[in-house]
């Protein structure tokens, strides 16, 4: 419950701890930071969990380019509490539970009033580094220089600064770690189904990648009444893991190869070989059992084509199989992953006159301050599955074992306490 009565700290800078990425690709730094008091439109929220998204691994490892910016203060799944308020918020006060997001809502613009999509037009710039209203930074380092925020939410802190448009308040009947899942990964695969495609009963589904964004869109394409659910991923044991969220099929690439790989380069044409060669960041051998796969398999499994297929890697290859996987009449293909090598997506347009449809999902959808919450109530309904997502937990101060294990694929989410 909220408090009127102002915290001690109100109006004032924080000293506090926080998990610092000085170079990328370099372990993170526990040291001492000052963030600064709440400006007109933000919210100070002291974190009581996060959790490491693959988004976070990724750009922790980005060397260049306009978004790898250092020092920086990683992490954008989390939930906390309101610690102090600026001028002008009124829907979160002191002691409220709160989950931020990085996919802004604020509930004015014309593209949050549109039940169209998820966008939201608030702000005419976007700053990758700082607060979206002006891009300067909450945060200081021990010498006093700026910080930079990652996805305006910087969760990797005892304590926060974030934008009122990036949090909303949730039920303290949620246990926190479980809210924490709805940040971000939950929220986007679930959503992709129900938002999105609007996956429909009795329909079939393909994903592929069975990360957690991945399961989530399973667990969504169950709540939806999708009678079938094909995982598809390298790792054999996804499959079990993957029961528990709907999954009702499993396919493994690597399994489907007849050829072998000497067989498989000389049957590519070069400019395929040069573009899936650096779309995948596996290993030769794991690249072309990847390249037959073949999306035959998808559509012997449905009888033509998966009606819904959802991409959760981020691999432009990955995303024209699961194109060609989805029934030619109208099958849709969901995009969820980012592709961060800069290749296009091969598509032809006589397939497309057949009927199939490909579709973005930033978010999935999701309206963050009507749906996070809507979310929770449905965990405490017991709806929806959240627990088996949580595969590790650590305390703050051991962050990089959360980067060893998701670098490992041995973890799903890793919940980092930090106060434990």
């Amino acid at each position: 419950m909220g408090s009127n009565c102002p915290s001690e700290t109100a109006g004032k800078p924080i000293k506090c701890k926080a998990a610092v990425g000085r170079k990328p690709g370099e372990p993170l730094v526990i040291e001492e930071i000052e963030v600064d008091f709440p400006k007109a439109w933000e919210v100070r929220i002291k974190i009581l969990c996060t959790s490491l998204c693959h988004t976070d691994f990724t750009f922790w490892k980005m060397t260049s380019g306009p978004v790898s910016l250092f020092p920086r203060i990683f992490g954008h799944e989390a939930v906390g509490a309101v610690e102090s308020v600026g001028e002008h918020v009124k829907e979160v006060s002191q002691g409220d539970l709160v989950v931020p997001f990085f996919q802004r809502n604020c509930e004015e613009c014309r593209d949050c009033k549109s039940n169209k999509g998820n966008a939201c037009s608030i702000f005419p710039i976007q700053f990758y580094g700082g607060m979206p209203r002006d891009g300067t930074s909450r945060f200081r380092g021990s010498s006093g220089e700026a910080l930079h925020h990652f996805l305006s939410v910087s969760s990797f802190s005892e304590y926060t600064v974030v934008d009122v448009t990036h949090v909303v308040k949730i039920t303290q009947e949620v246990p926190v770690d479980k809210a924490c899942l709805l940040s971000c990964g939950v929220t986007t695969g679930v959503g992709a189904c129900w938002k999105v495609s609007q996956v429909e009963e009795g329909s079939t589904v393909a994903i592929f990648g069975l990360g957690a964004v991945g399961l989530a869109v399973a667990e969504g394409a169950r709540l939806c009444g999708a009678s079938k659910i094909i995982g598809v991923d390298l790792n054999p044991d996804k499959f079990e893991i993957g029961k528990m969220f709907g999954v009702t099929d499993f396919v493994n690439p690597a399994s489907c190869v007849e050829k072998s790989v000497c067989e498989v380069c000389l049957s590519l044409p070069p400019r395929f070989l040069f573009h899936f060669l650096f779309s995948f960041s596996l290993s030769f051998f794991g690249l072309c059992r990847l390249l037959v796969f073949n999306d035959q398999v998808i559509r012997e499994m449905t009888d033509g084509g998966a009606d819904y297929c959802f991409e959760c890697i981020g691999l432009a290859s990955l995303m024209q199989e699961a194109f060609n996987s989805s029934r030619p009449a109208w099958g849709k293909t969901v995009i969820l992953g980012v592709e961060m090598q800069g290749l296009q997506l091969l598509v032809n347009p006589y397939e497309l006159l057949e009927g199939r449809t490909v579709a973005g999902s930033l978010f999935g959808g999701a309206k963050a301050k009507s749906d996070i919450p809507m979310l929770a109530q449905k965990y405490l309904n017991r709806e929806l599955c959240l627990d088996g997502f949580i595969s590790h937990e650590v305390c703050f101060e051991d962050i990089n074992k959360a980067f060893d294990l998701l670098h490992q694929g041995k973890s799903l989410r890793c919940i980092i306490w930090m106060d434990k």
